[in-house]
């Protein structure tokens, strides 16, 4: 079951040659999620080759550098005849000014554009094996980071002790695996609990997006296996980051080791950083002992389940 995100757009607010602004490509096992749509998303697909063909757009706030792409895009989709919904997930009260957006300087897709408000702890999403929520963030409008959450899967199936048990092979190993229970030609009744070991866990990515550190990102990314966060700044420029309600790459690894989180990748670098980032990275290392990254536009990482399952 593969997850596998795509880091479209790992910039600030100013595009620079190396990091357009913000956009995340998800695609899980077929299922193709964007977080966010800063200027110059398309291209970004296009690069990647993620193709354009989205399910789900989850807006994170109404700054230019998130929403400036949606039109373009909308554009494109009708180019290519799509017919199929797009919905887009947004912070409540944000659903008006993203319809203007949409059908801006006049535009009427040729295919249903959904907006729906969800707010902070509520699902916007609900599919086979996971769901997607909302959590509150902290910037100077309303905003919200998106957690993508696995269902736990089924443990692991003992077919020696089965077949030890007299369980015939075939079927039957199937229902125990689901959790049913099989009766044997002697009358013999096999638990699932006796062939199969407890659940485990599923994959859980969290997206950010801008935000000040905040004790809820900590309590929502705990124990993730990835964890995008915003870190605008290196350290040295921690009162800028206050001031424009950003993260630090130092605040952002803080976040991460009193998460458990197993990856941190940083998102959202300032401009001031186009031709060094790596001060950024390196305040981060400084404060998570886990794996820190500094993705590239177009980097691709694949989403492992948790190593203490494989």
């Amino acid at each position: 079951m593969s997850l596998r995100v795509t880091f479209l757009g790992t910039g600030g607010a100013v595009p620079t040659t190396e990091r357009a602004p913000s956009a995340t490509f998800v695609n899980r096992e077929g299922d193709r999620l964007l977080f966010d749509c800063g200027e110059g998303t398309q291209r970004g697909m296009m690069r990647a080759g993620t193709g354009f063909g989205i399910d789900h757009l989850f807006v994170s706030h109404l700054h230019g550098d998130h929403v400036l792409g949606i039109p373009g895009l909308v554009q494109t989709l009708g180019f290519n005849d799509r017919t199929d919904p797009l919905l887009v997930h947004c912070p409540p009260g944000t659903g008006d000014d993203l319809h203007d957006l949409v059908h801006a300087v006049g535009h009427q897709p040729g295919f249903p554009v959904r907006i729906e408000a969800v707010a902070p702890g509520d699902v916007a999403l609900s599919a086979d094996g996971y769901e997607v929520r909302a959590f509150e963030t902290t910037h100077r409008t309303v905003s919200q980071g998106y957690v993508l959450e696995e269902a736990d899967r089924p443990g692991r199936f003992d077919r020696p002790r089965a077949e030890e048990l007299g369980v015939p092979v075939g079927p039957a190993f199937g229902r125990l695996h689901s959790g049913e229970s099989v009766e044997l030609e002697d009358g013999t009744v096999v638990e699932s609990d006796q062939v199969v070991g407890p659940p485990r866990p599923g994959r859980k990515l969290v997206y950010t997006a801008d935000t000040r550190p905040r004790e809820r990102t900590v309590e929502v990314a705990a124990d993730a296996d990835l964890l995008a966060h915003d870190a605008t700044f290196a350290d040295d420029m921690a009162d800028r980051a206050r001031d424009t309600a950003h993260s630090t790459g130092r605040e952002a690894g803080d976040i991460a080791e009193r998460a458990g989180a197993k990856r941190l990748a940083l998102v959202h670098v300032s401009s001031r950083y186009a031709g060094d980032a790596s001060p950024i990275l390196r305040d981060a290392r400084e404060a998570f002992d886990g794996e820190c990254l500094l993705p590239d536009d177009g980097e691709l990482l694949e989403v492992p389940f948790p190593d203490r399952d494989e």
